[in-house]
């Protein structure tokens, strides 16, 4: 099974895990994001999320094609997912229900209308009628406050939980008032299908915090690409994970 390959089933609140550690793609053409993300999943890297906002279907093609094809089962692409079949790429992320394409339609049917509608008929449940179990695109998903993280827990493999601290990469892009840490950590305490990401202003200070909260992982946009030697900063990631200590899934009043 392919490391980004999820176990789809309850996660147990009361193990300890080691973080897991994702990168986020620059938003535009960065010459040096081929080289750079080819030493990185070198380096230990199993996830990469793929995100182009404003590129064409043919330009994330040609980015793709780039790419050695041994890599494509770690990408997570943000747009343009039926490109996930053409490659066998590993994972498709999804906006919300208005605004991504996660609703593409089958058999005719209209746009999902709820969070829970669009979990039974996103692109990547097309994509998986035609997988095994073990070997079905992973499904993403953006988070950003909390009654959509706690109605996301269940349907979803992975949440992108946004934003966390005050970003590197967007100017005036800070926590949010919806995600309290206080009622996060409380969810996030719960059993849950999901893996749960932390993401916005994540560099190794905040790991800690990170784990303390309970996330099973922390993904980094600013902290490796505003860096002058992306994988040292990787490096230096890895190392802050290895020597935070891991914190339990158990909530704060158990045994």
């Amino acid at each position: 099974m392919d490391s980004l390959s999820v176990e789809r089933s309850t996660l147990d609140v009361g193990c300890s895990a080691p973080l897991a550690l994702l990168v986020i793609s620059p938003e535009t053409e960065d010459p040096r994001e081929h080289p750079v993300l080819t030493e990185l999943f070198t380096a230990g890297l199993t996830s990469y999320h793929l995100r182009k906002p404003t590129w064409t279907r043919a330009q994330l093609a040609e980015w793709l094609h780039a790419l050695p094809s041994v890599f494509h089962p770690r990408i997570v692409l943000h747009t343009h997912h039926d490109l996930a079949t053409e490659f066998t790429l590993g994972g498709l992320h999804h906006r919300d229900p208005s605004r991504s394409t996660c609703h593409v339609l089958r058999d005719n049917a209209p746009p999902p209308s709820s969070i829970q509608d669009e979990a039974k008929n996103p692109v990547c449940h097309v994509i998986r009628d035609k997988h095994s179990v073990e070997t079905a695109p992973l499904c993403s998903r953006a988070i950003h406050d909390l009654p959509t993280l706690r109605a996301s827990l269940d349907t979803y493999d992975r949440l992108l939980v946004s934003p966390l601290f005050p970003s590197f990469s967007k100017t005036g892009y800070a926590p949010d008032s919806r995600l309290p840490h206080a009622e996060l950590k409380s969810a996030l305490a719960l059993p849950r299908r999901a893996e749960v990401i932390a993401l916005g202003g994540i560099d190794a200070s905040r790991l800690p915090a990170c784990r303390e909260l309970g996330f099973d992982g922390a993904a980094v946009l600013g902290a490796i690409w505003q860096s002058p030697v992306p994988v040292n900063a990787f490096h230096a990631l890895q190392d802050a994970l290895r020597l935070s200590p891991i914190a339990s899934r158990l909530p704060s009043h158990a045994a």
